[in-house]
Formats: structure tokens, sequence, C-alpha cells
């Protein structure tokens, strides 16, 4: 195993693969450096010797500026490097991005059938509100269908609690049931929204819950409403319409204010909701080609290894999905700040080019209103593990995005249109950002992670990867697939990408479970861009 990486020919900073020593020497390409102070694995350090205000770059993309003179073999840090970001944009090569080749070879999935050509990986009846004062019992009907479709780890949970109140020794055992309707996952969503805020956040909202609806892994919803909120029936009927004229999947609506009585709305609910579950149970997965696949591209506790491990191997399973016709979102505008360059020169036309850095700038500058900037966006945790700046930071998360043109370019809540690579308007906020993948249609999420997270998602499987082994081993109970043999040198790129889309198949056709779902981890968080009133 080599202990540098310099990762690409412009590069003046070099990654330390291992913990380096000072006094250590390294070979980095046809030369060779002497570190001259402790660089930590993950981290980076000089190649050359780097005067005050000459440009950092990593990547091949201008990711800091030096602050004072940074002597060759030196360590980078937050005291040494200050942000960057290109804010001269050029449109000149908007267009010119050469459509990847379609693959001859054929790959399918066994998805579920819908009526308006989507297919969904998952056959999902959803339970949610329209306002927050509905949660209780959103909350109520998912304690009473667990019990009956669930029961395993709750109970679990319930007896190791009794065991240790009745002062035993052995929990014990239950009996193990089985879901009475295999075909059909029931889910639930709560939320802190609907009312008490600008109509523009309650419009988002319920475009957003339309999203969900809509989304191919969803068979039908059952919907509650109080009656008084910002977001009315009428209001969530219109944006579904939005998004699809002729939407005709199942939804059962119940408002609490009409009804009155809780017993009897709750009763009703579950007389109701449970007849059009008993209905989707029928439908069974077909074979379905990869086209019909739309993939959420996530990342989140992000490492030093996430950019030259995780990311860039998501990518090429990316471009190999892009080939067969599938398609993908890259989201995280945050996490974008600092490539846009790239980003723009991908972009299939300029209206969707400068559609693109209009949502970046109006992002940016409602930031700063609060009184921060972009540069604040890498967490502790980032930092800690070598990621010092935002651009650092961005060069490595658009690696998920593969190498293909960008398609479309889409504002928060909207639904995809074009097949191939989309970029979505997003917060770097993880589960921000995954319920808003979701919500535009994607129905299945991959998270690169090189610190770890537990993330899931209530609609869409999240396949959760690992930038390097020692996370994946030590979090194993909720990561799914591990790349960390790329820094270690046991496996390639294309050996890696490959094995990634073959689980990625492996999960939409039902045949893997994702760790988030076996967990129940199914996180909901709408983006409220507003203030409450």
């Amino acid at each position: 195993m080599n202990k540098v990486i310099k990762i690409n020919p412009n590069d003046n900073l070099v990654v330390a693969l291992e913990n380096l020593k000072k006094g250590e020497t390294v070979s980095v390409e046809d030369q060779k450096i002497t570190i001259c102070e402790d660089v930590l694995q993950k981290h980076k350090f000089a190649l050359e010797l780097l005067k005050k205000g000459d440009s950092l770059f990593m990547y091949g993309v201008k990711v800091g500026i030096a602050n004072q003179n940074i002597p060759k073999g030196a360590a980078l840090s937050t005291e040494n490097i200050d942000n960057a970001f290109n804010e001269n944009i050029s449109f000149n090569n908007v267009g010119k991005k050469n459509a990847l080749n379609r693959s001859k070879n054929k790959r399918y999935f066994m998805g579920y059938p819908r009526k308006d050509g989507t297919t969904g990986t998952q056959n999902i009846w959803l339970f949610f509100p329209l306002v927050f004062c509905e949660n209780r019992n959103v909350e109520l009907l998912k304690t009473v269908f667990e019990r009956e479709f669930y029961p395993d780890k709750l109970y679990d949970y319930q007896n190791f609690l009794r065991t240790l109140i009745q002062g035993k020794t052995e929990t014990v055992t239950t009996v193990k049931t089985v879901n009475p309707f295999p075909n059909v996952e029931v889910r639930f969503i709560t939320h802190h929204s609907g009312c008490g805020e600008t109509r523009a956040d309650s419009t988002a909202l319920g475009r957003l819950l339309a999203g969900y609806v809509n989304n191919p892994n969803v068979v039908g919803a059952t919907v509650l409403s109080l009656g008084c909120q910002n977001l009315q029936v009428d209001n969530f009927l219109e944006e579904l319409k939005n998004i699809n004229k002729n939407f005709d999947k199942p939804l059962l609506i119940f408002d609490q204010q009409k009804v009155g009585n809780r017993e009897k709305l709750i009763q009703k609910i579950i007389k109701d909701s449970l007849v059009e579950i008993k209905k989707a149970n029928r439908i069974q997965r077909q074979k379905t080609h990869l086209s019909r696949l739309i993939i959420g591209l996530e990342c989140g506790g992000s490492d030093g290894f996430s950019g030259i491990s995780a990311n860039p191997t998501l990518g090429a399973s990316i471009d190999k999905l892009i080939a067969q016709g599938g398609s993908a979102m890259l989201s995280e505008f945050p996490e974008l700040r600092g490539v846009e360059q790239e980003l723009v020169d991908r972009c299939v036309d300029e209206i969707k080019a400068k559609k693109f850095i209009h949502l970046m700038e109006a992002y940016e500058n409602r930031v700063k209103a609060f009184g921060t900037d972009f540069s604040t966006n890498p967490s502790p945790g980032n930092i800690k593990d070598g990621l010092i700046t935002d651009a650092m930071k961005s060069a490595g998360a658009a690696k998920k995005g593969g190498s293909s043109p960008i398609v479309d370019v889409l504002d928060y809540g909207e639904y995809i249109k074009n097949d191939g690579l989309n970029l979505l308007c997003t917060p770097g906020n993880d589960v921000e950002s995954t319920t808003a993948m979701a919500g535009s249609g994607a129905n299945l999420i991959i998270f690169t992670t090189g610190l770890g997270t537990p993330t899931g998602n209530p609609v869409a499987p999240v396949i959760k990867v690992s930038s390097n082994t020692e996370v994946y081993k030590k979090m194993s109970d909720i990561i799914d697939f591990n790349t960390g043999a790329i820094i270690e040198g046991k496996q390639t790129l294309e050996e890696l990408s490959e094995n990634m889309l073959d689980f990625i198949i492996q999960v939409a056709s039902g045949e893997k479970t994702t760790k988030a779902s076996k967990n129940r981890q199914f996180d909901f968080l709408p983006w409220k861009r507003n203030i409450s009133l």
C-alpha cells in the first residue's frame, strides 16, 4: 500500500494514506519529499513551497489559498489555508460534453410496475399528515400497524427492558411473526410544518409530499388533515396534479375536524387503509430494464478518503447506470460550491447552466443574509478528518456524479423529468437532502460516508457506502458496502464500481435489504427556507 497519493497531475497538494512522521521521506511521482511536520492520515501536505496568496489545487480544482508561506512537505490546516471559490464562471463550453455511449449489454432488476410506466424498487403504503397537529394520530397508527407487521425488533427491545425491570438474567424470547402482506411495506412520516409558517414554505411542503406520493416506490397513501392548516387538502392535490396530471394511485384523505370523534377517525383510517393494503399486496415484481432506476446521490460524515474511494466508485457506477439509460440526482449545493465551472461545462445547454448558477447564488445570498457563508459548511468531523475547506469538500463530493452530461437542473421540490444526470438544489444537511431526492422521484439513494451515519428514508432504500474499511468494520450494523479496498490497493475502481452496480441491482430487486431498512431508520426532514409566523 502506498503511503501517499497525488490525485490529479495538476495538484500541488498530496494526501496522506497513513500517518506520516516528521523527517519521514515519501515518494510522489518522480521526487522524494521529506515531511517537515507530522501529517495525519487523510490530511494533505504541500508538494512544493507555497507562498502567501498562492492557489492550492486538489482534484485539479482550486480548493484554497495559502494565507502564509507553507514549506514543502508541511501539513495543510485551517490555520494556513483559506477557502477559495471561482467567481468568474464562463459558459463558453456549455453543451460540448459528449453523452456516454449506451451500453449494449442490457441489465435488469425486479421491480414493481406502475400504470404510468415508472417502476418501484419497493411497494410502500404511506401514511403522513399535512400538518404537525396530526403527528400524534400518525404515531398512533404507526404503533398499531407496526405491532402487526414488524413486531420482532420492537418486542426484542421491550423484552430486554422487561428483563431488567424484573431483575432477571435472561431475556424472554418472543414468537417471531411474519408480515401478513409480504409484498407491501407500511411507512409513516411525521414533520413539524404545514401551518404557522409562510405560504411559500407550506406550498413547498405540499409539493414535497406530492412528490412522495408520486414516487414510483409508493403504491398509495393515507393522508391526515386537521382542516384549518395552511397546507389545505386542495393545495396538496393541486401540487400532485402539477407533478402528474394523470395520477391514479389510491389516495385516502381524512379530515379530523370533519369527522370529529378521534376514536371513530382512527378506526375508519385503519379499516379503509387495510382494504387498500390488501389490494396492493397483489402486485408482484417484474423484470425491468435498469433505465427505470432513479438514484439519489448523497454524502455525509465525509472524511479525507471520501473523494478518493467512495465517491469516485459511486460516480463510476452511476456512469454505468446512465449508459443503461438510468438517471441520477446530484444534490447538496453548498457541497458543489467551488466546482461550479466543472459542472457548468457539463450542462447540455446554457439555460440549465445559468439556472444552476442562479440557484447557487440565490442560496448563498440567503445564507449571507443570516451572517454566514458557505465556507462554514465543513463540519468539525470533516475538518478533523482532512476536509478543511468547503471547496476541498466540494471537489470530492462532486465525484459522486461521475462524468456524464448534466441533462437538467431542478430547484427544491421539482420532480425529475429527464433521464440522465440531474442537479437538485438542496442543503448539505444529510436528511434534508435525502428527503428532497425521494420527493423528486428517486427510487433508490446511495449515501457515501467516511465517518458513519445511520440515515435512511421512508420511501427509498438508502445504501450506505464507507470510504474506508475501518469504519465499515466498526459500524457494520449501519453500513452496506465498503470501498476501502481502493485505499488499501486491493481492488481497482473499475472492479469496485462493477461490484457496486451489482449490489444496487440486488437492493432494487428486493434480494438484499439495506441496513437502514433493517433498522427501520426512516428519516424525513423538509427544508424550511423561510421563517415561522
